[in-house]
């Protein structure tokens, strides 16, 4: 399927998905099909196009847990971080909610997760590494993942393209993808982040296609 008809789709879902008092589930759903709008354009290189959408999900997912998300929700901010990152927006307001959240302090790894990606966000790499070692040797969680949060806080270039390669690979082997678009969308926010600190490996989104 074309991106453009992909994008299609995404963007049906959304307006189909837009009602008055929406709850935290429709608020939610609205934000997956609006990130998706976002990564289909962004891989068909309608980049402005891509960050009102990738923004509107930011957005969303922040809506959706203000009315009432239920606790340990931290693939919301961590997807609002995502969308702002890939939009080339500040996401340090996204990073700041996950952390004041206790995301940090969660006892779930995906909550840890949030709180090593938001540290990343806001270049705090000391703290950022110190989470991503609590999550090193879990067998519920990507190592793949732990590896290059590790590598870009310690602003290792061997170690992150190394890292980044094999959360790459990860990618091209799954068979589902969030809202069916199939896209490699932490490689490419940990190229955005990894080229702040002057380690981007050089990975385009045009090889990041199944």
């Amino acid at each position: 399927m074309e991106w453009a008809e992909r994008f299609r789709r995404a963007e049906e879902r959304y307006r189909a998905g837009e009602v008055r008092d929406a709850d935290q589930r429709q608020l939610t759903q609205l934000a997956n099909a609006a990130w998706a709008a976002g990564l289909c354009l962004m891989m068909a290189g309608r980049d402005d196009e891509a960050r009102e959408w990738l923004r509107r999900s930011a957005a969303r997912y922040r809506e959706s847990w203000d009315a009432g998300a239920p606790p340990d929700s931290w693939g919301r901010p961590i997807a609002a971080m995502k969308s702002l990152v890939l939009a080339g927006d500040d996401a340090s307001a996204a990073a700041r909610w996950a952390l004041d959240a206790g995301a940090a302090g969660a006892a779930s790894p995906i909550g840890r997760y949030a709180a090593a990606l938001a540290l990343l966000v806001l270049d705090r790499d000391d703290e950022a590494r110190g989470v991503a070692e609590t999550l090193r040797g879990r067998d519920d969680f990507p190592q793949d993942v732990v590896a290059a949060f590790a590598a870009l806080a310690g602003r290792d270039p061997a170690a992150y393209a190394a890292a980044v390669d094999e959360v790459l690979r990860s990618f091209e082997q799954r068979e589902q993808f969030l809202e069916d678009v199939p896209a490699a969308d932490t490689p490419l926010v940990l190229e955005s982040l990894a080229a702040r600190r002057g380690l981007g490996s050089g990975l385009r989104p045009s090889v990041w296609l199944p």
